[in-house]
């Protein structure tokens, strides 16, 4: 089975940021949401190994649509990677509360989005 990552994030500069720099990396299915309502709605559809979810949408919030996820034993298990522009330790404080497992501060350079992914090792290639 192919592994999948789920970009969410109402920017859609942002989103094509992130699948641009990861399209080419061998083994996985990008699928993109533009808000936490999509993001609930295409996750439990497709079981998204790793989610990139934004910290700030319209509609529902990261920190909502996190909460979400994780109660939900269809998409518990994805590693969600926070999105945000706050790097404050109450925003990040926040988002553990919520089930997030890692952080990437905006803006975020190619190189690091691959590295992370890399290093969470869902990849095939």
């Amino acid at each position: 089975m192919t592994p999948t990552i789920l970009i969410v994030d109402d920017d859609p500069l942002i989103r094509k940021l992130i699948l641009t720099t990861l399209q080419d990396v061998a083994g996985f299915a990008l699928r993109e949401a533009g808000d936490g309502v999509a993001a609930i709605e295409t996750a439990a559809a497709i079981r998204p190994d790793i989610v990139f979810l934004d910290y700030d949408m319209p509609r529902l919030n990261g920190i909502e649509t996190c909460r979400r996820l994780r109660s939900d034993p269809v998409t518990a298990d994805a590693t969600i990677i926070m999105l945000t522009a706050i790097s404050d330790q109450p925003a990040q404080d926040r988002a553990v509360g919520a089930g997030a497992d890692l952080f990437l501060t905006k803006p975020f350079s190619p190189l690091r989005l691959l590295r992370l992914v890399d290093e969470l090792g869902h990849g095939t290639g």
